[in-house]
């Protein structure tokens, strides 16, 4: 349904379903991580997702206690992240996807942590956290 890849292409990626959603997360490691105001993800279960090809070149980092977020180790792409809490799921970045994602419903998470200077004027439900 979806192939995704990082900005040098070393590593890509398949989801087998479809993305039904998605969250645009404005937590400091989000922003951090994304190097601007949110980071934008889908979650699908891990069980539709399979890496197509570089899967030896995605580093892991350990951002907090039981969350684990993947780079590409050689361009730095953000690409996914997932927790112990819920082990069924991944949350795969939208900035990643090399195939149309579609009108999907979407929301700001975290708003509660966004950066000073954004201005979420864009009409999506706010959760000030999630």
């Amino acid at each position: 349904m979806h192939d995704g890849s990082c900005l040098c292409g070393a590593v890509k990626y398949r989801i087998d379903v479809p993305i039904e959603s998605a969250s645009h997360c404005h937590c400091s490691q989000c922003r951090k991580g994304h190097g601007a105001a949110f980071g934008s993800y889908a979650t699908v279960p891990w069980s539709s997702f399979a890496w197509a090809a570089g899967e030896d070149s995605v580093a892991r980092y350990t951002s907090s206690p039981g969350v684990t977020r993947t780079f590409c180790q050689h361009c730095g792409a953000t690409l996914q992240w997932y927790s112990d809490a819920h082990p069924e799921t991944v949350g795969v970045t939208l900035g990643t996807l090399d195939t149309p994602l579609g009108v999907v419903p979407q929301k700001h998470i975290y708003t509660e942590s966004k950066a000073g200077w954004y201005i979420i004027a864009d009409g999506l439900p706010q959760e000030p956290g999630s």
